[in-house]
């Protein structure tokens, strides 16, 4: 409750900031054209908190729905990297399966094959792990190390699991009361005496 999706979301455009400013690539995404918050956009992979897929697509369809709509690459060659996509995040043997025939764990892989759809330099994920039982959401944590190693991406996520954030970042920020409270270095934040940054880490 204070403000991580919030801020993920203005940081795509889909809500508007009321002040400050977001900048990517020297584009002030607060106050960015439709074309310009349009092209930024493409360059950045993004997986809401339910996966947000299409129920009455298969998890191909799904993935290459942004290449169908943003790129003018020939069916087969987006047929090639929809496999390779789900390859990716292990889901290779469900392509044609619908999202409703999935497990939760698997819908949140299918999401993030969506998201690395069209190479991204940024992935942002909300609540990746959240509502997962413990092994499956290791296994997410595991996949977005990889894909870190794999890929060389940036990528941030939103969450407020413990086990998380120790597995997987190397920089955190920490928000309370729609304000930054820490930001640095993981051992950093983790180490700082402030009763909040306390409250959660112990």
């Amino acid at each position: 409750g204070s403000g991580k999706s919030t801020l993920l979301r203005t940081m795509v455009g889909l809500e508007r900031s009321t002040s400050g400013s977001i900048r990517l690539h020297g584009i002030d995404l607060a106050g960015a054209s439709k074309t310009d918050l349009d092209a930024v956009r493409k360059k950045i992979g993004l997986s809401f908190q339910g996966g947000a897929l299409i129920g009455s697509m298969t998890v191909g369809e799904n993935v290459a729905l942004p290449l169908l709509e943003h790129t003018d690459l020939e069916p087969s060659t987006i047929e090639v990297m929809v496999r390779i996509k789900l390859q990716q995040v292990g889901l290779i043997k469900f392509q044609h399966f619908l999202p409703s025939q999935l497990s939760g764990g698997m819908k949140k892989r299918a999401a993030v094959a969506r998201a690395l759809a069209l190479d991204p330099e940024l992935l942002l994920f909300d609540e990746l792990s959240a509502g997962l039982d413990p092994v499956t959401a290791r296994e997410l944590d595991e996949l977005i190390l990889r894909l870190k190693m794999q890929l060389g991406v940036v990528i941030l996520i939103v969450t407020h699991e413990l086990s998380s954030i120790q597995m997987i970042a190397d920089q955190a920020v920490m928000l309370h009361g729609g304000k930054v409270i820490a930001s640095g270095p993981l051992a950093e934040v983790q180490a700082l005496d402030h009763p909040q940054v306390r409250a959660f880490f112990d």
